[in-house]
């Protein structure tokens, strides 16, 4: 089975909360992981905020998106 986010939710700051299809869910910080030239600009937290779910992640406005085994491999935070 391939690992896919099915649904994710801004939970402030850099946190969203994720729900895999293996039926897992989590929430992760994103803000140590925002580095490099397509990651840069979602320090701005009005762009950060808009994401959407497309092609099995998360994806942003400008292109920038992270495996979906990258984002299940981070630590969950507690709620």
């Amino acid at each position: 089975m391939f690992l896919e986010v099915v649904k994710a939710e801004y939970m402030g700051g850099y946190r969203i909360k994720l729900w895999f299809n293996n039926h897992v869910s989590k929430t992760v910080d994103l803000l140590s992981s925002l580095r490099g030239r397509v990651f840069e600009p979602l320090k701005d937290l009005d762009q950060f905020k808009r994401f959407s779910v497309k092609y099995n992640t998360i994806e942003w406005e400008n292109g920038a998106d992270f495996a979906p085994e990258y984002l299940y491999s981070l630590p969950g935070l507690n709620p």
